[in-house]
């Protein structure tokens, strides 16, 4: 008889997702193969969710739920599974901007995670957390979750200009994300603006960061080291972040300004056209 591991429900959203996959699967009367025939997977790949050896996908957790009838108790779950894959010190900030009404960020490297698409945010993530490229991965498109609901909250991105230019991943994961960025712009919720190398210097030079603000909760400022989140609800240091917020978007070039040049760079720089060993000039 095989060696069944144990787990202790009580030890972390993971591990209650698989003990639970287990009873529930073993209730049914079912084995692993044949629920993994049912749910589009192998035998293998239920049972190591069951053992914790791999975090299960949303799609995989919503597939179990009709499957075995759980009335969506998987999917309730598999959002707190993948929330812990973030690092510790990222967990209570993604809490806080899931419960956020309206979201406002600079970022002068990167596209902001809640707007990357799959193939650029796994192209981030796997400078590194090579070892968990899979988890993160998921963790941050589960993030993205928030957007998709019935009321969303309002996204105001402040994008440098330099972000356009930075490659990341080739041009085709380049292109695909920036043609992401411009299916937003018809989005009521969302105003996403340029800043323009011909602004010079401006009040994001101290580096990228986000204001959440809250209905009923006082404003909220993040901003990221190399290995750790800072957040504060200090009053001065909101006020001093609210009007440099401010001082960039007038700075920065209008939506539809910044949608020409979104445009532009996707055609110029990442067109179809382009080979492998093209290179731009900026």
């Amino acid at each position: 008889m095989a060696h069944l591991r144990e787990l202790d429900p009580a030890a972390s959203p993971l591990d209650y997702f698989g003990y639970e996959l287990r009873r529930k699967r073993e209730e049914a009367g079912l084995t692993q193969r044949e629920l993994g025939a049912v749910v589009f997977c192998t035998g293998s790949l239920v049972g190591q969710i069951e053992t914790t050896q791999k975090v299960p996908t949303r799609e995989f957790a919503e597939r179990v739920d009709a499957a075995l009838g759980t009335d969506g108790s998987f999917s309730r779950l598999v959002g707190l599974v993948l929330r812990c894959q973030l690092p510790t010190w990222f967990q209570a900030f993604a809490d806080m901007e899931s419960k956020a009404a309206y979201v406002s960020t600079y970022q002068c490297q990167l596209v902001y995670g809640l707007l990357q698409t799959e193939e650029y945010a796994r192209t981030v993530l796997s400078v590194e957390h090579t070892e968990r490229l899979d988890e993160m991965v998921a963790a941050r498109m589960e993030r993205q979750r928030i957007l998709r609901a019935g009321e969303p909250p309002v996204v105001c991105m402040v994008l440098d200009e330099a972000v356009l230019y930075r490659q990341i991943g080739g041009t085709e994961v380049m292109r695909d994300q920036l043609a992401h960025l411009l299916s937003l712009f018809d989005k009521p919720w969302m105003q996403l603006q340029v800043l323009p190398f011909s602004i010079g210097q401006h009040a994001g030079m101290m580096g990228s960061f986000t204001l959440l603000r809250f209905d009923g909760h006082p404003d909220v400022h993040y901003s990221e080291s190399y290995d750790q989140g800072h957040m504060t609800a200090n009053p001065q240091v909101i006020r001093e972040r609210c009007f440099g917020y401010a001082r960039l978007q007038a700075e920065a070039l209008s939506p539809r300004e910044s949608a020409a040049l979104i445009a532009r760079v996707m055609e110029e720089r990442y067109g179809e056209q382009s080979g492998p060993d093209t290179r731009t000039v900026a």
